[in-house]
This record gives structure tokens, C-alpha cells and sequence, in this order.
């Protein structure tokens, strides 16, 4: 019998598993504080409840911790990890290190559905969507997992995509029992599946990074299928309801292609499209992938494009490029092939 994760649960399901098992009430707040604030990978660490009590529990459970099989590390310092999933399936984390901060970088799915041409996850195709445990191991189990103070849900996948288990993580990261992180310090990246990115912003406190690409509806769509489904326009009609003047950031991400929608027509229909909202745009370089035409804008017309919005008042940043070399920038994870284990064409 397969073995159910202790990593993943609230408090409240621990509770009623202890009070199923006929244990002291008082054991689900010792279980939580091994699984969650001590990070032990094993039920016999948990050194103050009974071995009896332990016995109990191991025949049920464990904790649920499974190590990377793969790390590599960046000459700019940022790490990708290749972490084993369910049905023999891999997904990718990174670590990105900055002066003060160090973020991880989560996925959400195997593979991603959404197709976006410029992407490597999306040529994947869609494989499946992680649990709560396997969105949390990524959190626990890579290198310096205690020194993390951010997270961007910007890895594989569409986060509202898997929304109940991805909000169900950000619950246990935030509670008091667990990390008991702001939400403030959890980033969500999403293309905007709008039914869902109105519960996310009714149903959290975290900051939303939208990825826009064109203002433009025709050509967004060519980038992104998901326009056809949902419009950026419907989406910033969604945003404009919400206050973004406090702690809340809301963000677009906008990766230039060449020729493409660099061009200062689109930043000043970008102006236009973003009007009025309190927000920032992040202007991101394309990572050359395999089977694209698409080719990266170059330095100079970014500058330009940022220096124009910045002059029409939005705050507007060039993000600086992180793991190149090892394949762990915007777009550019994927476990299709992964030579240095042996796993071929998962």
C-alpha cells in the first residue's frame, strides 16, 4: 500500500487523522512542527512522540520528502533541480540567488497545456498536475531550502490551471503552523485563466504577475492560443476592479521578440492597454529555444521600450537573465530530455 504524505497537510486534516488513529490530540501540533518548522524527512525524527505512537503512524504514512536527482548550477549562481514526480514523470525547480533574497522559482503541472510558442514547458504538452506534496518538496527539498525568503510560481505549468493545490500550498506556506510566510513573499504568474484568477485574487493576498506579450489581441494570439479562450482585454477589465495602490503588486511580464512586438508602436499601445492600472511592467529578453523562429530584441531597443513607458509613468524594469547557460530562464524548463540521468523523452 502505497503511503500516504504528511508533507502537503493542513493542520485541521492532521487533527482528524490523529483523532481517526485514537492518538493524543496534542500529537497533530508535534507532527506539524516536525514536518513544517523542524523539516525532518523521516516519522522517526520525531523524537517526542512515543515510538508506539510512531510505529502507528509509519504504518500509514511518511513524511513525504524526496530529494532532487539532478542539480546543476549556473556560472551566475542560480540552480535548476530535477526533482522525480508521480508515474515516472520529472518536473524542474530554480533557485535564484540575489544579494538579500534567495527565490525559488515552483512549478505546478508536468508539462503545460497552454502552448505558448515561445516556451519550452508548453512543447512538452500537458502531462498532468502536481499534488500539494510535490508543489511543497520543491520548497523543502532543494539546496538551502531554509535560506529561501521568496516564491515565484513561474516554473512548468499554468498555476490556476491546479488551483486548488496550488492554493492549498500557498495556505500551508503562509500558516502560522508551517512557514508562516507573508503572502507578500509569494509571487503567482499566470496567462490569465479568468475564472480562476478571480478566485486567486478574492481568495489570497499575494502578488499577480500577468503574462501580457502583445497588447495587441491578433497577435497575442498567435503567441499565446489562450487568447482565444481568454482576452487580455477581459483580463485588465477583471484587474481594474481590484486596489492595487497597497502592498499588493500587480505585474506584467513582456518578453520582446524581435521584430515581433518591440517596435514603439507597441509600447505606446501598451501604455494605452495599461492606462490607469497601478502597476509594473517587467520587460524580459527571449531565451533562444529549439524550434522557435522567434529571436530576442536587442538590448537597445529594450532600453528604449522601458525608457518610454518609464516616461508615461509606469514603472517599468529590463529583468536581468538568470541560468541561461543551464537552460533554467524564463521558458526555458523542460524535462523532454535530461542526458546527464538518462531520462529520455519523458
Amino acid at each position: 500500500m502505497n503511503q500516504e504524505h504528511l508533507l502537503g497537510m493542513t493542520l485541521s486534516e492532521i487533527q482528524n487523522i490523529i483523532l481517526e488513529l485514537g492518538l493524543p490530540r496534542f500529537t497533530a501540533k508535534q507532527i506539524t512542527d516536525w514536518v513544517y518548522v523542524k523539516r525532518v524527512k523521516s516519522i522517526d525524527e520525531m523524537t517526542n512522540i512515543s515510538v508506539r505512537n510512531r510505529d502507528i503512524l509509519k504504518k500509514r504514512f511518511d513524511v513525504g520528502r524526496v530529494e532532487p536527482v539532478d542539480v546543476k548550477t549556473s556560472v551566475d549562481g542560480t540552480q535548476k533541480m530535477l526533482f522525480p514526480v508521480k508515474n515516472g514523470k520529472f518536473i524542474e525547480s530554480v533557485n535564484i540567488p540575489e544579494e538579500e533574497r534567495l527565490t525559488i522559482c515552483v512549478s505546478s503541472q508536468v508539462g503545460c497545456k497552454m502552448d505558448c510558442s515561445f516556451c519550452m514547458t508548453g512543447k512538452m504538452g500537458f502531462l498532468g498536475s502536481l499534488s500539494v506534496n510535490e508543489i511543497l518538496n520543491q520548497v523543502y527539498s532543494v539546496p538551502n531550502a531554509e535560506a529561501l525568503t521568496n516564491l515565484v510560481f513561474m516554473g512548468m505549468g499554468e498555476p490556476l490551471n491546479n488551483f486548488d493545490n496550488v492554493m492549498k500550498a500557498i495556505e500551508v506556506l503562509t500558516a502560522d503552523y508551517a512557514l508562516a510566510w507573508s503572502p507578500k513573499r509569494i509571487t503567482l504568474s499566470t496567462i490569465g485563466v479568468i475564472p480562476n484568477l478571480k478566485r486567486f485574487l478574492e481568495e489570497s493576498r499575494c502578488h499577480l504577475a500577468v503574462s501580457l506579450h502583445s497588447p495587441l489581441s491578433v497577435q497575442r494570439e498567435k503567441l499565446m492560443p489562450i487568447e482565444k479562450t481568454f482576452k487580455a482585454a477581459d483580463i485588465i477589465e477583471l484587474l481594474r476592479e481590484y486596489d492595487w495602490s497597497h502592498q499588493r503588486r500587480l505585474s506584467f511580464e513582456y518578453i520582446m521578440f524581435d521584430g515581433v512586438n518591440d517596435a514603439p508602436v507597441y509600447a505606446r499601445e501598451l501604455s494605452k492597454f495599461l492606462s490607469g492600472l497601478d502597476c509594473r511592467v517587467n520587460l524580459i529578453r527571449f531565451h533562444k529555444i529549439p524550434g522557435s523562429d522567434l529571436s530576442p530584441s536587442t538590448e537597445e531597443t529594450m532600453i528604449a521600450f522601458r525608457d518610454f513607458l518609464t516616461a508615461k509613468g509606469f514603472t517599468c524594469t529590463i529583468r536581468a537573465s538568470r541560468g541561461e547557460d543551464i537552460f533554467a530562464a524564463c521558458g526555458m524548463l523542460s524535462t523532454t530530455k535530461e542526458p546527464r540521468t538518462g531520462i529520455q523523452d519523458l
